[in-house]
């Protein structure tokens, strides 16, 4: 097999010299002893503007070979493929990559082989969260979403956000938790989760209605393994949150309250509903979801990494965190 070396400095002074000799590409290839396309190649792509000059062909050369796009290893695309059919996106491979195996390859690059395989008719895309969406049709009206007034009422000896600790903010701290519930078609069933707002560690179990008794008990069971590593709790207004009372005591925990409909002072807990939309949309019955089937999910998104943990996952942080606090 027929193996390819880069010309070296000491033979571009051979074809400067024998090209002034006015010898031809053909003849220059026999003394040199390289094949002809190679000298085909080498004249127009290092020749300057004062003709072809072996030392600064030599450095044109050497400068365009250290801007080049290394190579990746088929073994490396394994890899790729198999994160993306985790689930994981583009930037997150790449950054996980780079951190784990020294190896270099842009998220720009992971979407060109994502494309690829579809053409050839591969599934790769359909890991992707973000799909392309589609054309709407014409004439169809999108409603448009306002605030609604808050006429549900406050629930009673509920603490505002605004007494929470400055140290919940700075996410300083492992122990600081958000908690939403998601509800699917016709308000049948619902999926409490809760995230760490540090970690971004993810915990999560269904229940079959938004109801503030199986809501605390949810709560309640997923936190007290983790009862060391539970500060504070911040939710929003709903009323499946009304015996917040009761799990601050089972826990021991300060339970908060975010204004209403600012859902950004739970940014943590709705990006992570985002990503769990992913796997129960909204048109799923949570009714009819299975736990282990949660589970699945939820390991998923634990180990996944996050760029804002520097491509570390959510288990990581959160184990390595809680093992540094227990010793």
């Amino acid at each position: 097999m027929r193996t390819y070396t880069q010309l070296t400095q000491e033979q571009r002074y051979q074809i400067s010299a024998l090209k002034r000799m006015g010898h031809s590409q053909t003849e220059i290839a026999q003394v040199v002893e390289v094949h002809r396309s190679t000298i085909s190649r080498e004249l127009p792509r290092n020749t300057g503007e004062r003709g072809y000059r072996p030392k600064q062909a030599h450095e044109k050369a050497v400068s365009r070979r250290a801007q080049a796009k290394p190579r990746i290893a088929a073994t490396t695309w394994k890899v790729v493929e198999e994160k993306l059919r985790e689930d994981w996106s583009p930037e997150q491979v790449s950054g996980w990559l780079k951190k784990r195996q020294g190896v270099q390859l842009s998220h720009e690059w992971i979407y060109q082989h994502i494309l690829a395989d579809k053409q050839a008719g591969g599934d790769l895309y359909t890991h992707l969260r973000c799909q392309p969406a589609l054309a709407a049709s014409p004439g169809k009206k999108r409603r448009k979403r306002y605030g609604k007034r808050d006429d549900r009422g406050k629930l009673p000896n509920r603490v505002s956000i605004e007494e929470r600790p400055e140290v919940v903010e700075q996410r300083e701290r492992l122990g600081d938790w958000e908690v939403d519930t998601l509800v699917g078609k016709g308000q049948r069933g619902a999926l409490v989760s809760l995230v760490e707002r540090k970690s971004r560690f993810t915990l999560m179990q269904p229940v079959d209605q938004r109801l503030a008794d199986l809501v605390s008990q949810a709560m309640i069971s997923l936190l007290s393994p983790f009862a060391d590593l539970v500060h504070t709790i911040t939710s929003d207004n709903g009323k499946e949150f009304a015996n917040h009372a009761q799990i601050a005591e089972a826990l021991e925990a300060a339970f908060y309250f975010a204004h209403p409909y600012s859902a950004w002072e739970r940014g943590t807990n709705e990006n992570t509903n985002g990503l769990i939309r992913q796997y129960f949309p909204k048109k799923i019955d949570f009714s009819k979801v299975a736990f282990k089937d949660v589970l699945v999910v939820a390991h998923k998104l634990n180990q996944r990494p996050r760029k804002c943990l520097d491509f570390q996952t959510p288990f990581e942080v959160f184990l390595e965190q809680s093992v540094a606090l227990m010793s």
